[in-house]
């Protein structure tokens, strides 16, 4: 019985254990992956080295050339391109999409291969976007029985608004109002908000812990009153106008008005030495007070005034503004948290100048360089006395700068960032957005200490690097706001960051919309993204879409305002197609989009050029002086004859080892002696100007009139050329004529021909025996004496040709007899 007992316990042994992995098979999702998370991590981590993999890869263009001339690398690149195809055609298989990825007809296979490729992709989101609505508890197939009338809650789901709890598997969802659902602040402000095309002029007129006086400019409150020419026109531009007609206290116009403060300022010797660091509260035993009254305002400042330090954020909008707008304040201190509504209190705000300005009192940012232009443009707010946790981060050398990090370093703290791009103009606000605002500041301070610790504890005890922090906070105060100016060239600092190589209709239809873009948003109060996306503009400017539905194709989605207006965006286009064709060189557009790093270069810009510039050489060989004030002048014809002189000097080198087959390296060189032309060349009438073709056909250019007007004025040229030699044919015929019947009548009566005078060149006498002989003997030439030798004055030849670094000239003087020098005397 023993032994059958120990037989049943070793045979149930293995099957618990049997039994035990096969319970481990049935948990995990594919072999070797537990859940969806761990097959999702592993899956982005081959995505990114594959990514980090294909980055490595040569280029496109004369490195990948390069490369490709190796056997040893042309052979891996077949059998890794082949790899990746029998690759995709199992995927392809898989999901039951066409898969003959290997087509090797040049003509028609890669048109194939990648018509199949985005079938393929289409078949397998589709797959992928009804899996995860299943997921979601959304199934498409079967619709729910509901009673009539019955509307269920539209609850939006996604992946940034999901809260995601740890103890539960289940995922809990909130709403969220949509932008459109909210109405514009912008109506309900006291003032209003000032978009004109003029510089900025602060709004601050009372001066708090000042120790130089605030200017009388700021401070005279009638000056508006004494003005009413001026009423009809935006505050801020009727004092500009008025201060250009008087020019008075221009200067204070625009500097910082606490200049002399901050230039003034000390820090305290407690303020450099190692603090104790105080632990802050728990959010749950935290007092929060929602400030949006003005008594609320007022009692908060004078809580404020008594402190030794507080620290402060703020939540912005700019999507639906045009300057955009200061949404909500955060301040908090050691045992409290106050979120102020400044929609609500927007006029009121300067109250707190008082706190923000005082030197005795600390005022903790993190990452201020935006918070400071804000206050200082929505409520007329200064710091005084500024530290910035974000240079105290870059000082010590931290993995990240981010607040999150810092908060997760110091305070242990994983904060939530799905309300970071959210639209803070809701009112009232939700719960959890009112806990992300409070999180940015409650721990703020106690970050403020341990920072201030590690930057003495880093530098030996040495208070030299925290000085350095408090320094650049400092300066971070300086800034002053400065608001976006709108000028003719203001499209080509855009073009220089898009990195785009325009024609000039391009070009012009570019230039066309980013005014209009910019003149819109000012007159709507919205943001330039919400009028007209960049890369819609650049997309319309590419294209040039000869009707309004182009016009609406190149957008996805199509702004409001764009619908709005597409007639006045077609005008605009057509006045762009209108320009005569001429295509930019890419050569001339490299370095951001401009020639030789001049951001504006064009054909009469001569403030860069000097009359001491050596002369330039083009790709032929030839040489080109490029001189001030003779593009399209009357000295033309002089500068060809002075360059078909000059180019007698410079021998055209040519290299002819690598004439029988154009390799990588001769093109490259042949780019860099094209990039050496003239850059007025596509400026002057030339027959190499870069102009397309078919503008030569099109009957709506100007360059189809031109070229038309030249075959008109050609073939008439041609005709008067015909006429004068029909005439002088038969002028030649009657003079014929008239000495043959002139030589008939004197033969018919007998008589001898008597010399007669006649012009010259009618009859010639015939010579006299004495005078051949004569002519058959040679001549003796007579030596023509030394003195009577003129020497060439080369004084009135230019030597500037000579002239200049870039140019080796190899002159070899031969010296005949009787040949002198008389070189010009200095």
């Amino acid at each position: 019985m023993a032994s059958s007992k120990k037989k049943d316990l070793k045979s149930s042994g293995p099957k618990d254990s049997n039994s035990d992995t096969n319970d481990e098979d049935k948990d995990e999702l594919c072999p070797g992956f537990r859940d969806v998370d761990a097959f999702v991590k592993h899956g982005f981590g081959a995505v990114l080295s594959a990514t980090k993999a294909s980055a490595g890869l040569p280029q496109a263009g004369d490195e990948y050339d390069f490369y490709r001339s190796f056997p040893g690398f042309q052979e891996f690149c077949e059998s890794q391109g082949d790899k990746l195809l029998h690759c995709m055609s199992q995927i392809m298989q898989h999901h039951g999409c066409r898969s003959h990825m290997r087509d090797r007809n040049k003509l028609t296979g890669l048109e194939e291969r990648f018509d199949l490729v985005v079938d393929s992709n289409d078949v397998i989101l589709e797959r992928v976007g009804i899996l995860l609505d299943e997921a979601d508890g959304v199934n498409r197939s079967q619709q729910p029985v509901m009673p009539a009338g019955f509307q269920p809650p539209k609850i939006v789901v996604s992946s940034w608004n999901r809260k995601g709890s740890s103890s539960s598997s289940r995922s809990e969802t909130f709403r969220l109002l949509h932008a459109k659902n909210i109405t514009r602040p912008q109506l309900k402000f006291k003032e209003k908000v000032d978009n004109s095309n003029t510089p900025f002029i602060p709004k601050i007129f009372i001066k708090p812990n000042a120790v130089k006086p605030l200017p009388s400019y700021f401070t005279n409150k009638q000056m508006r009153k004494e003005r009413p020419e001026d009423l009809d026109v935006p505050a801020a531009l009727a004092d500009f106008i008025h201060q250009q007609r008087t020019q008075e206290h221009v200067d204070d116009m625009f500097a910082h008005p606490y200049q002399y403060e901050l230039d003034h300022l000390t820090i305290p010797e407690n303020l450099l030495s190692k603090p104790e660091p105080q632990m802050y509260k728990p959010v749950a035993e935290t007092k929060l007070s929602f400030v949006d009254t003005l008594e609320d305002l007022v009692a908060l400042n004078e809580k404020l005034c008594k402190l030794s330090e507080f620290a402060v954020d703020l939540e912005h909008h700019s999507y639906r503004s045009f300057l955009g707008l200061t949404c909500l304040m955060q301040i908090s201190t050691r045992g409290e948290d106050f979120i102020i509504d400044t929609l609500e209190l927007r006029s009121e705000m300067y109250i707190l100048n008082e706190a923000f300005t005082d030197p005795s009192i600390v005022k903790v940012f993190h990452g201020a360089d935006s918070d400071i232009e804000w206050l200082q443009r929505d409520f007329g707010l200064y710091v005084v006395n500024l530290f910035d946790t974000h240079q105290a981060s870059r000082a010590l050398n931290l993995a990240r700068h981010s607040l999150d990090h810092l908060l997760k370093h110091f305070c242990s703290v994983d904060s939530d960032k799905r309300y970071q791009l959210a639209d803070w103009r809701v009112r009232p606000l939700p719960d959890e957005m009112v806990q992300y605002a409070r999180t940015d500041t409650h721990y703020l301070l106690y970050i403020y200490d341990c920072v201030r610790v590690q930057l003495l504890d880093f530098n030996h005890g040495q208070p030299g690097l925290l000085q350095s922090v408090w320094n650049k906070s400092r300066s971070i105060s300086l800034k002053k706001y400065v608001k976006p100016i709108y000028t003719e060239e203001s499209y080509l600092e855009l073009q220089r960051k898009q990195k785009k190589s325009f024609n000039t209709q391009q070009l012009t239809a570019f230039r066309l919309l980013f005014a209009w873009r910019d003149k819109l948003a000012r007159q709507e109060d919205e943001s330039t993204g919400y009028v007209l996306p960049t890369h819609m503009m650049i997309k319309i400017s590419e294209e040039l879409p000869k009707e309004p539905q182009g016009i609406i194709a190149c957008c996805n989605p199509v702004p409001p305002l764009v619908r709005q207006y597409i007639n006045e965006l077609h005008l605009l286009v057509q006045e762009a197609r209108e320009m005569p064709l001429l295509k930019v060189r890419k050569d001339e557009w490299q370095q951001g989009g401009c020639f030789g790093g001049v951001p504006l270069f064009g054909p009469h810009d001569t403030s860069r050029v000097s009359e001491s510039d050596p002369p330039q050489i083009s790709a032929d060989g030839k040489l080109h002086a490029l001189k001030q004030g003779m593009l399209f002048s009357e000295d033309e014809d002089k500068m060809d004859v002075d360059a078909q002189k000059e180019s007698g000097l410079v021998a055209s080198a040519k290299i002819t080892l690598f004439e029988e087959s154009s390799s990588a390296a001769q093109m490259k060189a042949r780019r860099i002696i094209e990039s050496f032309e003239n850059p007025f060349r596509m400026y002057l009438p030339s027959t190499d100007v870069h102009v397309n073709k078919n503008a030569k056909f099109d009957p709506s250019s100007k360059i189809f009139e031109i070229s038309k007007r030249w075959k008109l004025q050609s073939v008439e040229q041609q005709q008067t050329e015909l006429e004068a030699k029909k005439k002088a044919k038969q002028e030649a015929k009657e003079m014929a004529k008239k000495q043959t019947g002139n030589r008939e009548s004197s033969n018919a009566g007998g008589k001898k021909r008597e010399r007669v005078d006649s012009e010259v060149g009618d009859l010639t006498p015939k010579p006299s025996k004495k005078l051949m002989k004569s002519a058959e003997k040679p001549q003796k030439t007579e030596v023509t004496p030394q003195d009577s030798f003129k020497p060439f004055d080369y004084s009135q030849s230019d030597l500037k040709v000579f002239a200049g670094t870039h140019i080796i000239f190899l002159l070899h003087w031969v010296k005949p007899r009787g040949f002198r020098h008389n070189w010009p005397k200095r």
